[in-house]
């Protein structure tokens, strides 16, 4: 593999673990606000407007942020009909053969979000709801996910690429 592959593959795997480790944590933040909110709720009578949507947005960051992270580990869900049977060459084809659908979606979802996020702040959109918080900064991280991934999916296809020519990365 030319160095400047290699030097890209090191940098957004890099990039995508450290990401992957911090954002894993966020899930026992939601877990506290949900606690939170059945102790307000419940026990002391006092119902908080912001925790159910401020955990929705914090499940939301957690999976798209985490979704480089996913493809880096290989635990991302697979359709397996009779990949699981294929040599490691094999797999490596496959996986190259699809990575063209997945860059093409993800190249689709990165330029509607840049749309999305900027009608957004041009808008000052907020939800429609009493807590009525803004919009952009989960569009924001939505964005910032959606990116991640798609340098994920074409560091994976270079990979994929050096497994078939049996190169080294």
């Amino acid at each position: 593999m030319p160095k400047v592959i290699s030097a890209y593959i090191n940098i957004v795997d890099t990039i995508c673990e450290k990401v992957g480790r911090f954002v894993m944590y966020w899930v026992f933040f939601m877990m506290f606000l949900l606690i939170l909110s059945f102790v307000t709720r419940n026990i002391i009578n006092f119902p908080l407007m912001w925790i159910i949507e401020m955990a929705q947005f914090t499940i939301t960051a957690y999976y798209l942020l985490g979704g480089g992270y996913s493809m880096l580990t290989d635990d991302h869900v697979r359709m397996d009909l009779f990949y699981g049977r294929l040599s490691k060459k094999g797999k490596a084809k496959m996986d190259i053969f699809t990575s063209f659908f997945l860059i093409f979606y993800l190249v689709l979802l990165f330029l509607g979000s840049i749309t999305s996020l900027i009608y957004t702040i041009e808008t000052k959109q907020k939800l429609f709801t009493a807590w009525a918080p803004y919009v952009w900064p989960i569009k924001t991280l939505m964005l910032i996910g959606i990116f991640l991934m798609l340098l994920q999916a074409f560091s994976t296809l270079f990979k994929d690429i050096a497994k078939v020519k049996e190169r080294k990365i």
